[in-house]
C-alpha cells in the first residue's frame, strides 16, 4: 500500500471565498508535511494537511487531516491532529 501527503494553502478572493493560493505540495513524510502547513499558517488564511492510503489499484481510501488553520493567518484557531 501505498500513501498519498498533500499540503495546499488558501486565501479569500474578493468575494471572500477561500481559492487555492500555490499548487498543492506532496511531501515526502507527514512529519514533513505538518512542518510545511505550519509555515505556511503565518502566510495564508486556511491550510491543511492530509494523507490518503492507496491499495495495488490505485483506489484511494478517506483522508487524514493532519494539520488544519482556518481564519484569519496568525489567528488563533488552529488544530493539529495526528
Amino acid at each position: 500500500m501505498s500513501k498519498l501527503i498533500m499540503v495546499v494553502a488558501f486565501d479569500p478572493d474578493e468575494h471572500g471565498n477561500l481559492q487555492p493560493i500555490l499548487s498543492p505540495t506532496e511531501p515526502q513524510s507527514q512529519e514533513s508535511a505538518i512542518r510545511t502547513a505550519v509555515a505556511l499558517s503565518a502566510r495564508y488564511s486556511d491550510v491543511v494537511a492530509w494523507s490518503r492510503q492507496a491499495d495495488a489499484t490505485g483506489t484511494y481510501g478517506s483522508p487524514t487531516v493532519l494539520f488544519r488553520t482556518q481564519g484569519p493567518a496568525g489567528g488563533q484557531d488552529r488544530r493539529h491532529v495526528k
